[in-house]
């Protein structure tokens, strides 16, 4: 069963940067998706952004301009930067990895932004 492992959540003021991290163990595949998800509560979850194997990303138009995925194909691990935090970003985030059928979950990280 893969695995995933996130890291980097915590309290930020609007207007800060957080970095978080996700590492996979146990994936046997070379090429697979990963990605961010975010849910607040009482809302549903929703895309942040993928990256492909590739580097192909995509975001939500909400986090555009702000947020940078990024990959380590070595390392299987996928960082996303989060520049100019507001307070609607505050979420649990989950990091995600997609390949052939699959779809795997991280236990998430929770993200508070708030003065």
């Amino acid at each position: 069963q893969v695995q995933l492992v996130e890291s980097g959540g915590g309290l930020v003021q609007p207007g800060g940067s957080l970095r978080l991290s996700c590492a996979a163990s146990r994936i046997f595949v070379s090429d697979y998706t990963m990605g961010w998800y975010r849910q607040a509560p009482g809302k549903q979850r929703e895309l942040v952004a993928t990256i492909t194997g590739g580097g192909t990303t995509n975001y939500a138009d909400s986090v555009t301009g702000r947020f940078t995925i990024s990959r380590d194909n070595a390392k299987k691990t996928t960082y996303l930067q989060m520049n100019s935090l507001k307070p609607e970003d505050t979420a649990a985030y989950y990091c995600n990895i997609q390949f052939s059928n699959y779809n795997f979950w991280g236990q998430g990280t929770q993200v508070t932004v708030s003065s």
